[in-house]
């Protein structure tokens, strides 16, 4: 992860719980946390702001952080055995970071701010906090992260979204 500036003010959880409601993308979080619920989750999360044009992750380092897209667009690209560059758009309610984060595996895609971005990170060792302290959320996250993963595997042009 480089050129990551982590806000400094941590702002309201909700707008996140917000994006996810209303995202109509292919790739929307679909988790419908109470507010309560949503309360416990920010203790795991950490915001983080990202100007036009930072790189929030690069191909082929080893990270498992996952990001939560509350607002902006991201755009996704890898350059494949021919040097050819393929791109993806990831906006407001969606993920980052799913693929390495379940996987293990280094990151398979570079991710660029297309615009200012506010998102929230989740490291794995926060992960396991949670999982510890509140499985039942920690079960919600993962069955929403794999939706997402799912639904971007099974679309072609989604795939590259898969980081």
């Amino acid at each position: 992860m480089t050129d990551v500036v982590t806000a400094t003010t941590r702002p309201d959880i909700l707008a996140l719980a917000y994006a996810m409601r209303h995202c109509n993308a292919l790739d929307a979080v679909p988790l419908n946390l109470t507010e309560p619920q949503w309360q416990i989750v920010a203790n795991y999360l950490q915001p983080v702001s990202l100007q036009l044009g930072k790189v929030l992750i690069e191909q082929g380092v080893k990270d498992r952080t996952v990001y939560f897209v509350e607002n902006g667009t991201l755009t996704v690209h890898y350059e494949d055995s021919k040097e050819r560059i393929r791109i993806a758009v990831v906006g407001s309610g969606s993920v980052l970071g799913e693929g390495a984060f379940f996987s293990h595996l280094p990151r398979s895609a570079t991710v660029h701010a297309g615009s200012d971005c506010r998102l929230w990170c989740l490291t794995p060792l926060r992960f396991r906090e949670l999982s510890v302290r509140h499985p039942d959320l920690a079960l919600e996250l993962t069955v929403a992260m794999s939706a997402v993963l799912a639904r971007r595997m099974y679309n072609r042009p989604k795939r590259i979204a898969v980081t």
